[in-house]
């Protein structure tokens, strides 16, 4: 059995983790992290626990935890992971941050967009990032896992192989994103009160929002060339899931009568499934059907898709996913499981609910 902590188990991503590796065959959960409700019983905070966790909240004491535990996953605010991460703690444990502290590669980059100074740089470059189907083989070796962001999730696998392609140009990208209200954390804010969130749809972080530089990191390595981006993300009232609106002028090439030509349908598609036919949970839809929110929800599955717009010569890249699961702590278990040689998609097969 992996025995695994958790630091932030009561936010709504350590939440998720509690659930999802509860119903794994292989992984004993020792730590339940969570500086808010210390010696308080895990069940007695999330109630769909009850009868299933009887363990009591500890504190975050990743050096104590790190010697009980084979990995440590932290579902904490920016900046945490890197103010307690040190050799001893890496050497006892596998990590997997959930937080951004490890994602983005360049330090100046990461307190520019965060405002914070970053207290570990000396681990940025051994951080793994944790898009399994992008870096498998990496993160199977890996002691540190950088689990990406949700919109970065979502927004990366839906353009992603369409750029490794070369079918779009780079400097066209346009991402427009919707959100539930769970991706905003479980703290008091008064922007997520029900009365301002109910029968209400805003944009948030325009032109400044924190997952911009993580998507264009993540896309320029796709494409080759260093990216930037137009990133827009929306609230909605729903509690659970992403959809991300994608926008690239597709690449055309000259033909024989001095008229340009477009990729087809087919050559689009072929793109897609050169990337995810094995992907398990990565799903191209049929022709012409739009990825939803409500297909994924509760699951690990991204639903991607395309519509090429002939009239402009631009393709609209669609993707939608929960973002608790894919886009949070699916993922962190998806990367333990590579981390410790199992089966990627072992206690992570789990059908979408509906309605």
């Amino acid at each position: 059995m992996i025995k695994a902590g958790i630091i932030g188990a009561t936010g709504y991503a350590g939440g998720e983790l509690v659930r999802l590796m509860t119903a794994h065959p292989d992984v004993e959960i020792v730590w339940y992290g969570s500086r808010s409700y210390i010696d308080k019983k895990y069940y007695e905070v999330y109630k769909n626990m009850f009868q299933i966790v009887d363990a009591v909240c500890l504190d975050d004491n990743m050096e104590e935890l790190a010697k009980q535990a084979d990995v440590i996953f932290t579902a904490t605010p920016q900046g945490f992971c890197a103010s307690l991460i040190n050799e001893e703690i890496l050497s006892n444990a596998k990590l997997v941050d959930l937080s951004a502290d490890f994602r983005i590669k360049d330090v100046a980059t990461y307190e520019k967009w965060y405002g914070i100074e970053h207290k570990a740089p000396q681990y940025i470059e051994e951080a793994v990032y944790g898009l399994c189907e992008i870096n498998r083989e990496a993160v199977k070796n890996a002691r540190l896992v950088a689990n990406p962001g949700c919109y970065p999730t979502c927004s990366t696998l839906s353009i992603y192989p369409l750029l490794k392609e070369g079918l779009i140009d780079p400097s066209t990208v346009i991402i427009d994103a919707k959100s539930g209200t769970s991706g905003a954390g479980r703290g008091a804010k008064v922007d997520n009160l029900y009365c301002e969130v109910n029968e209400n749809i805003k944009a948030y972080g325009v032109a400044n929002h924190r997952h911009t530089p993580e998507i264009e990191e993540q896309l320029s390595l796709a494409a080759g060339e260093e990216m930037l981006i137009n990133f827009t993300p929306h609230l909605v009232p729903m509690n659970r899931g992403i959809l991300i609106t994608a926008y690239a002028s597709l690449k055309s090439t000259l033909q024989p009568d001095g008229t340009r030509a477009f990729p087809s349908y087919e050559e689009v598609r072929a793109a897609y499934d050169k990337y995810y036919d094995k992907e398990k949970f990565v799903r191209v839809l049929d022709k012409n059907v739009c990825p939803e929110t409500k297909w994924v929800e509760g699951s690990n599955y991204v639903d991607v898709n395309f519509k090429i717009d002939e009239r402009t010569g631009r393709v609209i890249m669609m993707g939608a996913m929960d973002n608790l699961v894919k886009g949070a702590a699916g993922q962190a278990v998806q990367n333990m499981n590579l981390m410790f040689g199992l089966p990627e998609t072992k206690g992570l097969e789990l059908v979408p609910m509906f309605p």
